[in-house]
C-alpha cells in the first residue's frame, strides 16, 4: 500500500506541476484574475495533499489500515475538491455548465478534513 500511496501522491505532484504551469502560462490570458486565482488554488490545495500522501507513505506511526483510509479520502477529496475547481475556473471554455455540480467542491473539502482527523487520530492513539 506504501507504494500505491507513493506513486499517487507523485502523479499528483506532477499533474500540479503540469497545470500550475498551464495556469500561469496559458490561462493568463483568457481567465480574469478571480477565475485564475481559484485555478491556483486548485493547485496548490493539490500540491499540498500530494505532498501528504507522499509523506503518509513513508510514515510508521499510523497503522496500515488507517494509512488505507486516509489515502482513499484525500485522494477522493483532492480530485473532488481540486479537479472542481479547475472545471469552474475554466467554465466558459465548455458546453456544460459546471456551477450546477459545484457543491462538489465543499464534499472534496469535508474529505481533505477528515483525511487529516483519521490521520491525527490515528497518531494520536497508537501505542
Amino acid at each position: 500500500m506504501n507504494k500505491t500511496i507513493l506513486l499517487t501522491g507523485l502523479a499528483f505532484g506532477i499533474v500540479a506541476i503540469i497545470l500550475g504551469a498551464f495556469g500561469a502560462h496559458g490561462l493568463k490570458k483568457v481567465l480574469g484574475p478571480e477565475e485564475l486565482n481559484s485555478f491556483e488554488t486548485g493547485v496548490k490545495y493539490q500540491m499540498y495533499h500530494a505532498l501528504f500522501l507522499i509523506l503518509l507513505s513513508l510514515m510508521t506511526l499510523a497503522s496500515e489500515g488507517s494509512k488505507r483510509v486516509v489515502f482513499y479520502l484525500i485522494t477522493a477529496g483532492m480530485v473532488l475538491f481540486s479537479f472542481s475547481i479547475y472545471l469552474l475556473a475554466t467554465n466558459k471554455f465548455t458546453g456544460f455548465d459546471f456551477r450546477k455540480i459545484g457543491f462538489i467542491t465543499p464534499i472534496g473539502g469535508l474529505l481533505l478534513i477528515l483525511g487529516w482527523v483519521v490521520l491525527f487520530y490515528s497518531v494520536l492513539t497508537k501505542k
